[in-house]
Order: structure tokens, then sequence, then C-alpha cells
């Protein structure tokens, strides 16, 4: 079949690539517009268009692509489109300017985390399984009709970005199979049940701040979501500092340690090289176990403990 292919960044690549392998024809790439990036403003092409550009592959940008594509994707006469974070909402005529319309993989078991970052949302939520769902887009927002899903497990300590890693590769797998069912004419669309529908919304820099009046649960799956973007960060007596993972401190520890229960949120009751650097939270404590200090390397705090000193008795991000 004759594909065009919607995407940027790397949670795109490995559909692209398995689209290439195939036997199918990707006969263009639609990508966001070049961006300057970092403090030279160097422009930089995102990840989907500099595997198109390895492969020979036609590239098309649009600033809007609601006005400036839908001729220009029309005359292409593909078979079927596929996005997949591509990054821009399609119109009506995009949506059927090709005689399948358009695939889409989503990073969520939907009708659940519809919309902007489903992985990351599902981390800081506590969900124990997220997954792949693959659906025929439709004017509204991930509210398409279902082709296929496939749950994944998410792992006691595993970070957005890692989760993100191992979901991009079943969304390929998942992406081949939902057009092998469409060319062999075995394909089902599945309504949603829009009853049951969630909408996250975009992550924020101002997230990033971690509040200890919540549980240690909750403050542990807040870092691990916000990692690898924006990162949480506390506020010391001794400076600013990144959180990349923390572990909520269990009971057995806690007696062990002999941590006192009537510290308050944010006081940190543990800090040396030896034993990490633990804060009370609303129901417990957690443990912040990766960190990164102002200008240093990210290191599991043990370490950091070493060089940093961080005074017991303080309350983080009191301000």
């Amino acid at each position: 079949m004759k594909i065009v292919f919607f995407g940027t960044p790397d949670f795109a690549v490995p559909t692209l690539e398995k689209l290439i392998s195939s036997h199918h024809n990707v006969i263009a790439v639609v990508t966001q517009p070049d961006k300057p990036v970092g403090r030279n403003g160097k422009v930089v092409f995102s990840p989907v268009k500099q595997l198109a550009l390895k492969h020979n592959i036609k590239v098309l940008q649009y600033e809007k692509i609601r006005r400036d594509g839908v001729t220009e994707l029309k005359n292409l006469n593909a078979d079927v489109f596929v996005t997949a974070a591509y990054g821009q909402i399609l119109s009506k005529e995009i949506l059927e300017a090709s005689k399948h319309g358009v695939f889409n993989v989503h990073g969520s078991l939907l009708p659940k985390y519809r919309g902007a970052a489903p992985i990351q949302w599902a981390v800081i939520n506590g969900e124990k399984t997220t997954g792949i769902t693959i659906l025929k887009s439709d004017v509204g927002m991930d509210d398409g009709d279902i082709i296929l899903k496939r749950p994944v497990e998410i792992l006691p300590n595993e970070t957005a970005g890692e989760l993100f890693d191992r979901l991009k590769v079943v969304g390929a797998e998942c992406l081949i199979e939902a057009l092998t069912m469409l060319e062999n004419g075995t394909i089902t669309y599945t309504p949603q049940n829009h009853n049951e529908a969630t909408v996250c919304k975009m992550l924020k820099k101002e997230m990033s701040k971690i509040d200890f009046n919540k549980t240690s649960k909750e403050v542990k799956n807040l870092v691990l979501g916000l990692n690898p973007w924006p990162i949480c960060e506390i506020n010391a007596i001794e400076g600013r500092f990144k959180v990349y993972r923390a572990e909520v401190v269990e009971q057995q520890k806690v007696e062990n340690l002999k941590l006192n229960n009537n510290a308050k949120n944010g006081e940190v009751v543990v800090s040396s090289p030896k034993q990490g650097l633990i804060v009370k939270c609303a129901d417990g404590f957690v443990e912040l176990t990766e960190m990164q200090a102002e200008n240093g390397k990210v290191m599991p705090t043990k370490n950091l403990l070493n060089g940093k000193h961080i005074a017991c008795g303080q309350i983080l991000n009191e301000n």
C-alpha cells in the first residue's frame, strides 16, 4: 500500500522504520518544521525527518497543515495516512484525503488518557498497566474508532522515558498488524465508549517542584513520570537539585532507621552517603535516590552526598 507517514519525535521512529522495511511503500513523510535548538540557535531536523532523508523519502513540512497541506496531500493519492506523535491536529479534509483515512498510533489504552503526554500521566497517576491503541482518527481528539489495543505492564520503578522506549516499539508492531488486517479485509472498527474517556493535559515546567504534602507514593510517581522532562526539583538551603528517581521508604526501613514520624512534610530526616536522602511526606517517607546538583552530573544520591552536604532538619521546597 502507498502510505504517507506523519510523525516528529523519537516515539514515531520505530513505526517509520517498520514501514520502510515492510512491503509497503512510504511515498512521503510529514513532520514538524525545523526549529533552532540550544543557545547557539542551531537548526536541528526532527528524528523522523533524519530517518526519511536517510532513505531518500520525500519530506513535507507545514507551519499550519490545515491551511497549507490539504491540496498537496490529496494529490499524493495515498491508500492510508499513518500518524504517530505528529504534533498538529488534522482537519476533516486531511482525514479524508486518503483512501482508507488516517491510522493513529496512540500511547495509551483508549478511551483512557486521550490527548498529550499519555505515557507520562499513566506513570504519574500510578497506573499498573498502559498500552498502545491503533485507532482510525476522527475530528475529535483521540476519539476515533479502535482497530486494536495491546496492554503493556508498567514496571514498579520505571520512568516515563523507559516506558516510552518500550511502547514506541510495541506501537510499531501494532501498526503493521493493523495494516495487515486492512489488506486482508479482516479489519474491524470499534467505537469508543466516550463515557469512560479521560483527557490528560500537557506537561509544564511548573509541575517539576515536588509537593511533599502528598503521599510518598505520589511523590515517587511524579518523579518517575517527569523523567526525562521536565524533571522534578528540590530547593534546599545548599542550592537547587534535580531529582531523577525516588522510592517509597518501606515500614521496615522506617523502623530500622528510627525515622521521626512527627517530622514536618518536606523535612530532611536522613542525609548521608551511607543512608541516602530521606524526606518526610504526608503518609511516611520517600528516598530521593538519583539526583543532580547544579552544573553537576546525574548520579546516585548517596554518591552525590559524598561531595554535597544537604542538612537534616530543613524543609525542602518551602519557598
